[in-house]
C-alpha cells in the first residue's frame, strides 16, 4: 500500500533520514515509500540475506541481532518510532548485516534501492540531502559503538 496520510511529511521531517528536505523533495520520496506491516516474532531482514531497500520506524519495536560463528545471537540494539535501518545495504550494496526482529505489532516504510536512485534523476539536491543524513546517523552509531568498545575495554582492564 502506497503512503499517503496527511500527517506523514510531519512524522518523516522529525525522523533523522528526511531532516532538512524541502517539501517538493519530500513529497517525492513519500510517493516512493511503501508500507509495510509485520506482527510480533516476525523477522523483517535476516543477516546475510541480500538487501534492496531501507525501513523507517512508523510504529512498534524491533530487536537488532547478530549471530556470533559458533549461532549465539548477540543484541545489538532496539529500534522505535522515527528510527531507521538498512540503509547500509543501499549504500554498499552487501547482504543484511544484521536481523530484525518485531517484538510488537510494527509498522514500517519501506524505500527501496530502485526508488532512492530515482530520487537520484529526478531531485538529486534531496538526494545529496538523504545521504548526508544517512551518513550523520552513520556517524553517530560508529561513535556510540567506539564508546561501548572502549567502557568495554576499560572494564577488561580491572
Amino acid at each position: 500500500m502506497t503512503v499517503t496520510a496527511p500527517d506523514l511529511k510531519a512524522f518523516l521531517l522529525a525522523t533523522p533520514f528526511f531532516g532538512g528536505l524541502p517539501d517538493g523533495s519530500l513529497d517525492l520520496l513519500m510517493s516512493m515509500l511503501v508500507e509495510r506491516r509485520f506482527e510480533a516474532g516476525n523477522t523483517v531482514v535476516a543477516e546475510g540475506e541480500p538487501g534492496r531497500s531501507m525501513f523507517i520506524v512508523k510504529s512498534g519495536r524491533l530487536a537488532v541481532s547478530k549471530r556470533t560463528h559458533t549461532g549465539r545471537v548477540i543484541p545489538i540494539s532496539v529500534l522505535e518510532r522515527g528510527d531507521f535501518f538498512g540503509e547500509m545495504t543501499l549504500i554498499e550494496m552487501q547482504n543484511r548485516s544484521a536481523t530484525v526482529v518485531a517484538e510488537m505489532p510494527t509498522v514500517l516504510y519501506e524505500l527501496t534501492a530502485k526508488n532512492l536512485y530515482a530520487c537520484y534523476k529526478a531531485d538529486i539536491h534531496a538526494y545529496v540531502i538523504v545521504l548526508q543524513n544517512i551518513n550523520r546517523e552513520l556517524c553517530r552509531r560508529l561513535r556510540r559503538a567506539d564508546e561501548r568498545f572502549a567502557r568495554r575495554a576499560a572494564d577488561n582492564e580491572d
